[in-house]
């Protein structure tokens, strides 16, 4: 670094042969203490940053207890400010815990560059949803393809051409993905936002979703997840199969929806019975097996009461 002497700056001597490129990349490396005002999120960042997992919960603590040890990396916006390539969940809890500055290191990248970079500074995160990772997936694929068709990327970083590869193939291997996985990822994009979320709640399963499901029109989705919420059923592999047979063939009305629902899943009637209208029964000593094995003999008897009448 450049020494002072009697308050003069003196230029060290590797400096006096950098050249202006060189000076302006080492300008833009330094961190700069900036307003939290001028900071904003990456217009298309893929991950949800507010989710409440471990690791937020111990950033959110070290945050507020030692400040940002790293600092964001961040791109000039066009509209003044920066916009965070790197940092999205540093910043959201140094907002919750009240800071007003942001330590970052400002670089100047493409929005093929920011779209791949922003992706992978998260992607191997072990907490990441479906819809994360579809998310995720695609904006990368998409930098990729818009890179393959440019030829004025020199980037070291990212900006590598595709060299007759596939931008699947190569996504693939850099997430330890197979081809299939990357693709059924990127279907999910496909389904309409409550199907997604019934996806990542697991109430959905992946394989039916990605592969079968996320071929349905968005009308037939709709009416599909009314189904699914009114009847409570979740469509297995085989009836997720027919549902995109039949809306590939233009057959899949709703009427149809509803027969294939029902087919292999016939509705369950469940019945709950909240704990305090029970306890005024029992004793309180009862076990909750010593009042279901109570219940269930009335109900018994109750039963054989009415097939007497209905003989009669």
């Amino acid at each position: 670094m450049a020494s002072k002497l009697s308050g003069i700056e003196l230029t060290r001597y590797d400096d006096l042969f950098k050249t202006d490129a060189e000076r302006e990349a080492d300008r833009q490396e330094r961190i700069r203490i900036v307003p939290a005002a001028e900071v904003f999120p990456y217009s298309r960042q893929p991950y949800t940053i507010d989710r409440p997992t471990p690791d937020l919960v111990r950033l959110m603590d070290s945050i507020e207890h030692i400040g940002i040890a790293e600092p964001l990396i961040v791109r000039p916006r066009e509209s003044g400010g920066y916009e965070i390539i790197s940092g999205h969940r540093r910043d959201y809890c140094a907002k919750a815990v009240g800071l007003d500055t942001r330590p970052v290191i400002v670089r100047n990248y493409s929005d093929e560059e920011a779209d791949i970079l922003v992706v992978d500074y998260n992607i191997n995160r072990e907490d990441l949803l479906p819809s994360e990772k579809a998310k995720a997936y695609k904006l990368k694929l998409d930098a990729m393809k818009r890179q393959g068709q440019r030829t004025d990327l020199t980037s070291g970083q990212v900006g590598q051409k595709l060299k007759g590869h596939s931008s699947i193939d190569l996504l693939a291997d850099q997430v330890d993905e197979s081809r299939k996985q990357v693709q059924r990822y990127v279907r999910l994009n496909k389904l309409i936002p409550p199907l997604l979320d019934a996806v990542d709640a697991g109430t959905l399963k992946f394989v039916p979703a990605a592969d079968f499901l996320s071929h349905l029109s968005e009308k037939e989705q709709t009416y599909l997840l009314l189904v699914m919420e009114r009847d409570e059923v979740y469509p297995s592999l085989g009836q997720a199969q027919r549902l995109k047979q039949l809306s590939a063939e233009g057959k899949l009305e709703n009427n149809i929806i509803d027969l294939i629902m029902r087919e292999e899943k016939p509705l369950e009637r469940k019945v709950t019975i909240r704990n305090d209208r029970l306890q005024k029964y029992f004793p309180s000593s009862y076990t909750p097996k010593q009042m279901e094995d109570v219940i269930i003999k009335l109900l018994e008897g109750w039963h054989r009461k009415r097939q007497q009448e209905q003989a009669r």
